[in-house]
């Protein structure tokens, strides 16, 4: 027998033994042990990495909302530098919004570049916040001077809130540097953030802490039984924070995240638990997989959601003016063209109205855009009022809007719409605090009559607009055959006007004053008048309106100025040496900050004595800015002009500028001087006016005195000078010469009434 033959009933026997059972068994339970061991500690770093992640996606979740706050507080504070809130109700209302849009939000707050609240939405429950001063340490002044120099924003940290517990503040600069107009911030709770940013879940199972320079600053859920072995702590990445997110699970958590596997396959056979751990982790996968399309498609559905909601506000913004909130110009043409077709297959009638604010330039040039803006808005609420089905309201730029009556079946139906439109005006608006009475004027254009589309429609609309300017103010006229054809000579004299100074095409007439007291003539008024090359002599009404439309009107006046300088010095040594001119002056060139130097320059050039000329203003232009004219003024009387008030009487009833401008002398109104002997009325305005003028020690001159009945009154009543027809009509300043020189200028007889 051999020795392998002996030994194998040996390895039986073992191998039958149940000591090689229970071998096998230890065998079998110390790898069990060791499989139990290893994946327990395989489950402590799944544990360890899935807090992490919890953490890290907080964190994200943190750093994302912040980023989409302070780009909304961003786009605020931009618009607000931009001058897009004219007052402080339209930035309410855009707080409001924000806040709906952004829950996380308890308020949002405008904070002046003095760090005190000025504005504050929503007021209730926040009042006692307005006018605190939010620099209320040196740290955060310095961090609030640091944004505002560098335009980025600055957040607060977790900080005791004066409306409240503790909370954060984002602040974003408006303005950068010098140009820093404050903060727009957005106060937010810490209650309210972490039910924002923070589901049930996690308040349920974790304790979550906020580490403010790795000093715990806020915590929740300290109240839960909290595992100590587990903690993961990471950085918030938040400008001008040092923070840190810690999280601490609860051992419930920390239960229901340990697998039972190791158990299972310390009990059971090797391989079932091989396989069990296997499926249990391919069901992981499969489950993480789920998870992730689940959160892609969420996203895609949201940015498809962002998509519509941009186009849906493309399209408003396509129809809509941002400032008014009616329909924009393109809208309104657009529409107009499809009202017109079904028009013409229902054969109806169309209206379009032009509507132009009367003096809206003046007050937008004097009292400043955002009074304009303001009182755009008002008008255009008002004139809102009027849409219907049948009616569409649209802005047109500047001070113009428009208006569409789609269906109308005779002309009675315009004239009750324009009357709405005057009802519209009836009653004064308010806008910054002042009351201004506006009124419009108004161009009507009727569809098939006035034009067959909606480019010849408005064309028509707007040529009868000028038309009825030129009929004056509060007025309205309706397109008429042959109104283009004066438009377009209108068009063809506007052109002229450009090259009439460069061709010296303008010349001077004079029109003498009687002083009624010596009998003699020592002033005159120097009166414009246009040689035109083709058209003959025009009378200032003819062109003026135009200059002052186009702003060529400060380039005549100044014109006029040195021109009536050179004629005082060709007047010297001659019958005409002591006359001094009187010339006009519109309100464009008193709103020029050169007039005084433009003046004085001329003065010296032509070596004339600042009291030789004479600058006469109307009384509408001396109130309408009564700052800036009184500076204007008072700098024209220091150089030594005489000052008078033109067209004095007409329209105005406060007085109280004729104490505060240093005036010199008042011009009757000549609509009071034509009926002075026959209506008693003007008798009494006129008399009024002289003792008025003499009493603040003004003299006083009568216009368009055309009657010997007209200077008999005015003598009897000490007018000191008379102006007009029965002097001598306006002539040039060599024909005035001669008739001084001559003594013709006394006769007493009438003059014709013409240019």
């Amino acid at each position: 027998m051999t020795p392998a033959q002996r030994t194998m009933p040996f390895v039986t026997r073992v191998l039958k033994s149940p000591v090689f059972a229970a071998v096998i068994f230890l065998a079998f339970f110390a790898l069990a042990w060791a499989l139990r061991a290893g994946l327990i500690q395989k489950d402590t770093h799944q544990i360890q990495a899935n807090l992490a992640n919890e953490a890290h996606a907080l964190a994200n979740n943190l750093e994302r909302e912040f980023s989409i706050q302070a780009g909304a507080l961003g786009r605020m504070a931009a618009r607000m530098n931009n001058n897009v809130y004219p007052s402080k109700s339209v930035w309410q209302a855009d707080a409001h919004t924000y806040l709906n849009d952004f829950g996380i939000y308890q308020a949002i707050e405008w904070i002046d570049k003095d760090f005190i609240i000025r504005w504050l939405e929503p007021v209730t429950e926040n009042q006692t916040v307005i006018g605190y001063n939010v620099a209320f340490n040196e740290q955060r002044r310095r961090a609030l001077e640091r944004s505002a120099e560098t335009g980025q924003p600055d957040i607060s940290g977790i900080i005791d809130l004066r409306q409240g517990p503790k909370g954060i503040v984002t602040y974003h600069p408006v303005g950068q540097g010098s140009e820093n107009n404050g903060f727009i911030a957005g106060v937010f709770k810490m209650q309210v953030l972490a039910k924002q940013l923070l589901t049930a879940r996690v308040i349920d199972q974790f304790q979550v802490e906020i580490l403010q320079r790795g000093e715990p600053s806020y915590a929740l859920n300290t109240s839960s039984d909290i595992s100590a072995v587990f903690r993961e702590s990471v950085p918030v990445n938040l400008p001008s924070l040092d923070w840190h997110l810690a999280l601490s699970p609860t051992k419930d958590w920390v239960e229901n995240q340990r697998s039972q596997w190791p158990s299972i396959t310390f009990v059971s056979v090797i391989l079932m638990g091989v396989l069990a751990s296997l499926t249990t982790l391919l069901g992981q996968m499969i489950f993480k997989r789920t998870n992730s399309l689940l959160r892609t498609r969420l996203e895609l559905e949201r940015q498809v959601d962002e998509r519509v909601a941009v186009q849906v506000d493309l399209e408003r913004l396509a129809s809509t003016d941002t400032l008014t909130g009616l329909a924009n110009r393109r809208f309104f043409m657009e529409d107009l063209s499809h009202t017109l077709n079904i028009a013409d297959r229902q054969m109806r009638q169309v209206a379009l109205v032009m509507i132009d604010l009367d003096r809206f330039q003046v007050l937008n040039d004097t009292l400043g855009h955002q009074f304009g803006d303001e009182l755009l808005i008002k008008v255009s609420e008002r004139l809102n009022c009027l849409s219907s089905e049948t009616i569409l309201v649209a802005y047109s730029g500047g001070d113009e809007f428009m208006i569409c009556q789609q269906q109308m079946d005779d002309i009675d139906d315009v004239i009750h719409l324009i009357g709405e439109i005057k009802q519209c005006f009836a009653e004064p608006f308010e806008a910054m605090g002042q009351v201004h009475q506006i009124t419009a004027t108004m161009g009507v254009s009727v569809y098939p009559q006035s034009g067959q589309d909606a480019d010849t429609l408005l064309r028509n609309a707007d040529i009868a607009l000028y038309r009825a300017k030129d009929q004056g103010r509060n007025t309205y006229q309706f397109y008429t055959e042959g109104m283009q054809e004066k438009e377009m000579m209108r068009l063809e004299l506007d052109k002229d006007l450009s090259e009439a100074l460069a061709n010296d095409e303008f010349v001077l007439y004079y029109q003498p004053q009687l002083n009624l007291d010596t009998g003699e003539i020592n002033n005159v008024e120097a009166l414009i008048r246009w040689q035109h090359p083709t058209r003959g002599l025009l009378s200032p009404v003819e062109f003026i309106p135009l200059a002052e439309e186009s702003g060529r009107i400060t380039e005549i006046g100044r014109w006029v100025v040195l021109a009536a300088c050179r004629q005082l010095a060709r007047w010297k040594g001659t019958a005409c040496g002591h006359l001094r001119i009187a010339v006009n002056l519109s309100g464009r060139e008193l709103e020029d900050a050169t007039l005084v130097d433009h003046v004085r320059d001329a003065l010296t050039t032509e070596n004339i004595a600042p009291h030789m000329l004479e600058l006469e203003l109307t009384e509408e232009i001396f109130i309408q800015n009564i700052a800036q004219n009184r500076s204007q003024l008072s700098q024209l009387h220091q150089l030594g002009t005489r000052l008078a008030i033109d067209d004095f009487g007409v329209g105005y009833s406060s007085l109280g500028y004729l104490r505060d401008f240093p005036v010199d002398q008042l011009k009757i109104d000549r609509s009071f001087i034509t009926n002075v002997t026959e209506r008693h009325d003007d008798a009494v305005i006129t008399r009024a006016v002289i003792n008025l003028a003499h009493n603040l020690g003004i003299q006083v001159v009568a216009e368009g005195v055309e009657t010997e009945d007209q200077l008999h009154f005015l003598q009897a009543h000490r007018c000191n000078l008379a102006q007009g027809y029965l002097i001598s009509r306006p002539i040039p300043g060599a024909e005035l010469e001669k008739a001084i020189r001559e003594g013709a200028l006394f006769t007493g007889q009438p003059a014709t009434s013409e240019l």
